[in-house]
């Protein structure tokens, strides 16, 4: 039902999607329409009032998002990929991390408020180190209040608008341990207007500055040091779930192609046939591989093959998203490269599915390194986590 209701959404926030990138602002009316539709809810489990969706559901309901919205499917990922993970922590997962019943209320607590319409931000990235967790340079300290967060992150998709914000941080007693925490918005949270960038404007990825005490039930999991075993655990919505949306804003390129071809009357024109014919391959092929990694990630989530295809998923969609939307542009010709002309938005979104980590170059070398045997989380040409 959440397909067809994403399915049903696309065409809204395509008619709204040319305003928000030209003015690079949030797609408010887009994320107003996700709350309605009960959206924020569907990775939280029945029991709490969620659509109790698995990993496959999310891709299938990006997909039709970003056929819509790139951007909006986009900043939604980040709140499936806190919902989804926390859904992910199972009562038997818990008690195999050694998680305390704090931690399970705490995690019942964020997912019973994303069915009820809150939504979540992810403040992960860091300028100079990216999203590479080992390299965080933003600190977390306890005290008598909880625990003090000081830092800067870069990228943070939907800045100003969340309800909360996941925000990753190292301790200053002990470096080697990473954790994450569910931050409210309020004093100490500051947004910086940083983001005019050339793709995925509307994402509205803006800087935050942080420096704010928060109870202890804010820590994710209530055990410190646990953001580099889940990543390497289950690397899956770190890496794969943006696979989903850009495959998404390829096959909106098509469309988009088919469409503006068939008003211009160029149908008959053999290379722009072609064209389109191998991007429509390219697309579907991008979207199997997608579903197939989805598949596998709730059929054995962790497992070696899946993890490999967790990667090979995000590096096709990257690739295929950028060349596809490319080759639309040639085949529509000059006047499609307009400014605001839909294609010359797609091209730019698709643009930046190589760059989104991880990076479609650093996805290669993962895969490079495992099918020749090595580690590639230790080994590759940058260390992922």
């Amino acid at each position: 039902a959440k397909v067809e209701e994403a399915r049903r959404l696309a065409p809204r926030f395509a008619a709204r999607a040319a305003g928000h990138d030209r003015a690079g602002l949030f797609p408010a009316e887009d994320f107003a329409d996700l709350r309605r539709s009960g959206m924020f809810g569907l990775m939280v489990p029945e029991r709490l009032g969620g659509a109790g969706a698995g990993f496959a559901d999310y891709a299938a309901v990006a997909y039709e998002l970003a056929r819509g919205n790139g951007a909006t499917a986009l900043i939604f990922n980040m709140h499936a990929s806190v919902t989804g993970a926390l859904g992910g922590v199972t009562n038997e997962l818990a008690e195999a991390l050694g998680l305390p019943p704090e931690a399970l209320e705490a995690r019942d607590r964020c997912l019973r408020a994303a069915a009820e319409g809150s939504w979540y931000a992810v403040a992960m990235s860091e300028r100079g180190s990216g999203s590479r967790l080992s390299q965080m340079t933003t600190s977390y300290e306890q005290n008598d209040d909880g625990f003090h967060i000081k830092g800067a992150k870069t990228f943070c998709s939907g800045a100003g608008h969340a309800d909360a914000y996941l925000v990753a941080a190292r301790s200053v007693t002990e470096p080697d341990k990473v954790s994450q925490f569910l931050v409210p918005p309020g004093p100490g949270l500051t947004v910086e207007q940083t983001w005019d960038a050339l793709g995925m404007r509307a994402t509205g990825s803006h800087d935050l500055h942080i420096d704010v005490t928060v109870p202890t039930s804010a820590l994710l999991g209530g055990v410190e040091g646990l953001a580099l075993v889940v990543a390497q655990l289950a690397p899956h919505w770190m890496v794969a779930s943006y696979a989903a949306v850009y495959v998404g804003v390829a096959r909106a390129a098509v469309d988009a192609a088919v469409e503006h071809v068939t008003d211009r009357k160029l149908g008959h024109l053999p290379a722009v046939r072609a064209r389109i014919g191998r991007a429509d391959a390219a697309v579907a092929a991008a979207h199997l591989t997608v579903m197939e990694a989805a598949r596998r990630v709730d059929e054995a989530p962790g497992d070696a093959e899946t993890n490999r295809w967790v990667w090979r998923a995000k590096l096709v969609a990257g690739t295929t998203a950028a060349e596809v939307a490319a080759s639309m542009l040639e085949a529509a010709g000059t006047s499609a490269m307009r400014r605001g002309h839909p294609l010359e938005r797609l091209y730019r979104d698709a643009r930046a599915g190589s760059l989104q980590p991880a990076t479609s170059d650093v996805c290669a070398d993962w895969l490079g390194v495992e099918a020749l045997g090595g580690d590639p989380d230790s080994q590759g040409s940058a260390p992922r986590w």
